[in-house]
C-alpha cells in the first residue's frame, strides 16, 4: 500500500495537568512517589517485565518482529517539460516519487516476501531492517494476479519469520498485523503492531479495495491495516505467519476494520515458483464459466458455477467435463459460485490432480482433472524486435482467452519500452501487418521485418474482442 499522495501529519501532544488540593502524604507514600519519579524511562528490559504483563500476543510479536522489514521504492513519473526549469539547467520531464511498504524475511540468505503493488513500476528498491541497516534489493519475481512479490538482498544470517498454516484458521482467533504504516511519518523502521481477530476466511472482494484490485479467497481481519502495512505479515497467537497483509476496504483510505491478507499456504506455493522460475506457473484446466448477469457483487455471488465452455484438448475435456455442468465441488471444498471456483484455481499447482464434482442431470458426477501449464506457456515463442515475443494463435488459446479472431499472433511478452512506443500489450492478438493478414507468429515476424525495411509498419490487433490499429518505424 505505497502512499500515492503526499501525507502531512501534524502530531499534537497535549499534557494536561490536574491541579487541586492534595492532602498530606504519609512517609510510605512519599517514598513510593520518590522512587517512581526516579525510575528509568524508555524501553523496559524484557527480564524486568512482570510475568503478568506477558501474553501470547507479546510472545508472538517477539518471534516475528525481528524478521519484518521496510520496503522502500522509487518510481520515475513522466511529466510535461517545464520550459523555464529547462532553460535554467534543471531536469525536466520526470518526477521521482518515493513509496513505502512492508515485507518479511523467509530465508536467512536475504529472501523477502512483499506485495506486488508495493514494488510495481519501481526503478529502485531497497530494504531497511528494524535497526536501520539498509540494503539495495533486486526483484526476483512478481505475481500480479495474487499481489505477491519476492525481493532479495545480499545479506546472511537474517532473522526468519516462522511460517504457519492458513488451512486450519479459526474465525475469532487472535490475529496480529505487523508492518510500517505511514513509515515515512513515524520516522524509524521499528515495526508497528496492531491486534484483532480473524474475522472471516475465504473472502472474495468483488468491489474495490485500497490496493485497487480484485482479491479472491482472502483472510479478513479487523487488526488495523493502513498504507505502508502492505506486504507485512499477519500472525497468529503462536507467533507464526498465516497471511500477507495486502488490502483494505475503506471509504476513507484509512483502516475501518476491514483488512485482508493473502493466505500463507498460497503464498508459499507462489514464492517457490518465483524463486525457481522467476515467474509463477499458471495452472490450467480449460474450463470457462458462464459470466453472471448481475449488477452488483452480491447478486454475482448468488450465481452458480455453470460451465459455459470447455477448451478442446484441455484437461477438462479429457476428464469428461461438459458444457452445462454445474461445478459444486473442487478438492475438499464446496463451490457455490464462480468466486469459489476461481479461489480453488489459486490453490492448485501444475502437475497436480484436481478432483471436482459436477452436477449433471440432477445427479453428482465426480471427475479428476490433471492440471497442466496454460497452452501458451508450452507453445513455441518467436522473438521480434528483441523485446517482443509472439506465439501462434491456436484453437485452444483462442477459446481459453476468448479471442474472436480465428488466426493471428498472440503477444506473449513485451517490454515496457516497446509497449509504450507501439501501444501493444500482453494478450493482444496481431491479425494484420500492412495489407496482409497473418496466420502465425512466424508470418507476423516476417511481415514486420519486410514492411519495416520500406517505411512505417502498420498493425491491426485485437484486444478484448475489439480491433485496433497502430503504426511505428523500426529503429
Amino acid at each position: 500500500m505505497s502512499p500515492r499522495t503526499s501525507l502531512v501529519c501534524l502530531l499534537s501532544f497535549v499534557l494536561i495537568g490536574c491541579e487541586g488540593a492534595n492532602p498530606s502524604l504519609s512517609e510510605a507514600q512519599s517514598r513510593t512517589l520518590t522512587s517512581a519519579s526516579q525510575a528509568p524511562t524508555g524501553l523496559v528490559p524484557a527480564q524486568s517485565v512482570s510475568a503478568s504483563r506477558r501474553t501470547a500476543i507479546t510472545t508472538a510479536v517477539e518471534r516475528v518482529a525481528p524478521a519484518v522489514v521496510t520496503v522502500q521504492t522509487e518510481t520515475v513519473e513522466r511529466v510535461p517539460v517545464d520550459f523555464f526549469e529547462s532553460f535554467m539547467g534543471g531536469r525536466s520531464g520526470e518526477r521521482r516519487n518515493a513509496g513505502i511498504g512492508s515485507g518479511f524475511v523467509v530465508r536467512a540468505d536475504g529472501v523477502i516476501v512483499t506485495n506486488a503493488h508495493v514494488v510495481a513500476g519501481a526503478t529502485r528498491v531497497s530494504v531497511a531492517m528494524r535497526d536501520g541497516t539498509t540494503y539495495d534489493a533486486t526483484v526476483v519475481g512478481v505475481d500480479e494476479s495474487n499481489d505477491l512479490a519476492v525481493v532479495r538482498i545480499k545479506a546472511k544470517e537474517l532473522p526468519v519469520a516462522p511460517i504457519g498454516r492458513s488451512s486450519d484458521l479459526i474465525v475469532g482467533e487472535w490475529s496480529i498485523a505487523i508492518g510500517n504504516p505511514f513509515g515515512f511519518v513515524l520516522g524509524n523502521n521499528e515495526p508497528s503492531v496492531s491486534v484483532g481477530v480473524v474475522s472471516a476466511v475465504g473472502r472474495n472482494l468483488a468491489g474495490r479495495s485500497e490496493a485497487g484490485g480484485a482479491y479472491i479467497d482472502m483472510i479478513q481481519t479487523d487488526a488495523a491495516i493502513n498504507p505502508g502495512n502492505s506486504g507485512g505479515p499477519l500472525v497468529n497467537a503462536s507467533g507464526e505467519v498465516i497471511g500477507v497483509n495486502s488490502s483494505i476496504y475503506s471509504p476513507s483510505g484509512g483502516s475501518v476494520g476491514l483488512g485482508f491478507a493473502i493466505p500463507i499456504d498460497r503464498t508459499k506455493r507462489i514464492v517457490e515458483d518465483l524463486l525457481e522460475h522467476g515467474a509463477v506457473r499458471q495452472p490450467w484446466v480449460g474450463i470457462r464459466l458462464q459470466t453472471p448477469q448481475a449488477d452488483n457483487a452480491r447478486d454475482a455471488a448468488k450465481a452458480v458455477a455453470l460451465v459455459a465452455r470447455v477448451v478442446p484438448g484441455s484437461p477438462a475435456e479429457r476428464a469428461g467435463v461438459k458444457v452445462g455442468d454445474q461445478v459444486v465441488g473442487a478438492g475438499t471444498r464446496a463451490v457455490r459460485n464462480p468466486f469459489d471456483w476461481e479461489a480453488r484455481l489459486l490453490d492448485i499447482r501444475v502437475g497436480e490432480t484436481l478432483p471436482i464434482t459436477v452436477r449433471r442431470g440432477g445427479r453428482d458426477v465426480r471427475l479428476s482433472l490433471q492440471v497442466t501449464d496454460a497452452p501458451e506457456v508450452t507453445a513455441q515463442k518467436v522473438t521480434v524486435l528483441r523485446e517482443l515475443q509472439l506465439i501462434t494463435l491456436t484453437d485452444a488459446i483462442r477459446q481459453e482467452r476468448g479471442v474472436a479472431s480465428s488466426a493471428g499472433a498472440l503477444v506473449y511478452r513485451i517490454s515496457e519500452r516497446i509497449r509504450d512506443e507501439i501501444g501493444l500489450q500482453d494478450g493482444d492478438v496481431i491479425t494484420q501487418v500492412g495489407q496482409s493478414r497473418v496466420s502465425s507468429a512466424e508470418a507476423a515476424s516476417a511481415a514486420i521485418d519486410r514492411n519495416g525495411a520500406r517505411g512505417p509498419v502498420f498493425l491491426v490487433f485485437e484486444r478484448n474482442r475489439q480491433l485496433y490499429q497502430t503504426s511505428f518505424y523500426l529503429r
